[in-house]
């Protein structure tokens, strides 16, 4: 299991969190703030399978451009 955290600008995210959901992934949406400006950005949790983290990251890409991605393993994940 893996733990996605995309940091993606403002006016990008939500074409990315659509992208996301369109190809089955739940997604936890973050409001943060970073960067030299400080400008609004949002951050989003995606937890999945290995072998997913690929087709996440290409649908990130396709959406939003210039994102930062980390790829986080868990050693446990529960649905609660």
């Amino acid at each position: 299991m893996k733990l996605a955290v995309f940091v993606i600008d403002d006016a990008k995210a939500d074409a990315a969190v659509d992208g996301l959901v369109a190809q089955g992934f739940r997604v936890t949406r973050l409001a943060s703030t970073g960067g030299f400006l400080r400008r609004g950005n949002t951050t989003l949790l995606v937890g999945l399978d290995d072998q997913e983290l690929e087709r996440a990251r290409r649908a990130v890409h396709d959406t939003a451009p210039g994102s930062l991605m980390i790829a986080l393993d868990l050693e446990r994940y529960e649905r609660l």
